[in-house]
């Protein structure tokens, strides 16, 4: 019954003549809204891949002959 009435303000509003124009329109429209996201989401896929390419894998076991060395020098602060 509301679908009813909603189309028929419509056409009152609108007119027969106007409402496949403005269907036309809303149909463009909404494609254009699709191709803008399907390329968003293509580039986002884009970047991730390139990054994921660059970052090289994180080491598991730590090399064979490594201690932990304090550094050769330590700044000195002076407390006034």
């Amino acid at each position: 019954m509301e679908v009813v009435l909603i189309l028929a303000v419509v056409l009152i509003l609108f007119g027969a003549k106007k409402i496949p124009e403005l269907a036309k329109g809303l149909g463009s429209g909404i494609k254009e809204f699709k191709k803008a996201t399907k390329e968003v989401t293509d580039e986002i896929q884009n970047a991730d891949t390139a990054n994921s390419t660059t970052i090289a894998p994180a080491q598991k076991t730590p090399p064979a002959n490594t201690t932990a060395q304090a550094p050769a020098h330590t700044p000195e602060t002076k407390v006034i």
